[in-house]
């Protein structure tokens, strides 16, 4: 089935889009909070993300059983697209991410993953014929620069060749995440693709743990957080383990497929980069952690990016005809 018009096909529904995305980064952004209160206790980053996945995937697994309704053949159907989404989106982003952030700095790290969108564009551009216009262009430098100044890697980073290519491994994960999550053609509900994915994300990454590839170490001890910066909390380990699973994780993951499929990959990537911005500002709720001007400066570039990307947007009637079809009014194809 041709999808060169998915992307855009469903601008009627863009306005809510934009709202489901922004609330995707939110829920993606206030992982890192939750997960440095564990790592602080004792905790392994590789324990953390992998106790993140499971609880994600067991909580989302009955409704993914009530999503698919009987159908299984959906699964069946889409195995191969559910075994990319779990093993490259899923588990290739967080293991590759946490094998960089081990020889270099963090924020470089993120830099290099978080230029998914431009792998994106390129990925629209090459495969489905999708120039992307001149605004597009402009609101991508921006928004490059502003993570540039929000994550501080202009003072003297730390850069490894091999954790440069670990990151670069974890942008084409979390590029494919959104090129995937934009299909609409396999009849698949966003929450059987979540769960399904989550699933599998789950049993790679505890794989990697049992061969050694991902340290595991955890720690029942209460977990301490210093609220706004002004009052310091201990809670039950359990309490960041179930938030990082069930807010930034299962709803992060549901939002964010649910918000592709309306946006297209293109926009809903570059409205993900607000969850840099939603990290600052979680990282100040949980851990007194305050930005810098010049991070909230950056913040105002990533925003005004986003903006101009979506203004940027091609028109339907700029797309080439998708083969198989006669218009972008078609439904797409459902295997139910």
């Amino acid at each position: 089935m041709g999808r060169a018009a998915e992307d855009i096909s469903r601008r009627p529904r863009a306005g809510t889009g934009l709202l489901v995305a922004l609330g995707a980064a939110f829920s993606f952004g206030m992982s890192g909070a939750w997960a440095r209160g564990l790592i602080d206790a004792g905790w392994t980053p590789g324990a953390a993300v992998t106790a993140r996945i499971w609880v994600a995937a067991l909580i989302l697994l009955v409704p993914t059983i009530l999503a698919l309704r009987g159908r299984w053949r959906l699964l069946r159907c889409n195995a191969g697209m559910i075994a990319a989404y779990g093993l490259l989106a899923v588990t290739a982003t967080q293991l590759f991410y946490f094998q960089a952030v081990a020889v270099m700095d963090v924020g470089v790290a993120l830099l290099i993953e978080y230029t998914a969108p431009v792998a994106v564009v390129l990925w629209l551009w090459v495969r489905r014929g999708e120039r992307p216009t001149g605004r597009s262009i402009l609101g991508a430098v921006l928004a490059f620069v502003g993570l540039v100044l929000m994550l501080d890697v202009l003072t003297g980073a730390r850069v490894d060749g091999g954790g440069i290519l670990w990151a670069l491994g974890a942008m084409v994960g979390a590029a494919t995440y959104f090129v995937l999550s934009a299909r609409q053609d396999t009849g698949l509900p966003p929450l059987a693709l979540a769960g399904s994915g989550l699933l599998l994300g789950a049993l790679g990454l505890t794989t990697a743990g049992l061969v050694g590839v991902l340290p595991m170490r955890w720690t029942f001890d209460d977990i301490s957080y210093r609220l706004a910066g002004v009052a310091d909390v201990a809670v039950p380990w359990f309490v960041p383990v179930l938030a990082i699973g069930l807010l930034a994780t299962a709803l992060a993951y549901v939002l964010g497929i649910a918000s592709t499929r309306m946006l297209g990959s293109r926009l809903a990537s570059f409205v993900a980069l607000a969850e840099v911005i939603a990290a600052m500002l979680f990282g100040w709720l949980l851990l007194g952690q305050l930005p810098a001007p010049v991070q909230l400066v950056g913040g105002a570039l990533v925003l005004v990016g986003v903006v101009i990307v979506k203004l940027g947007e091609p028109s339907p009637e700029s797309l080439p005809a998708p083969e198989g079809r006669t218009g972008p009014d078609v439904e797409p194809a459902s295997a139910a």
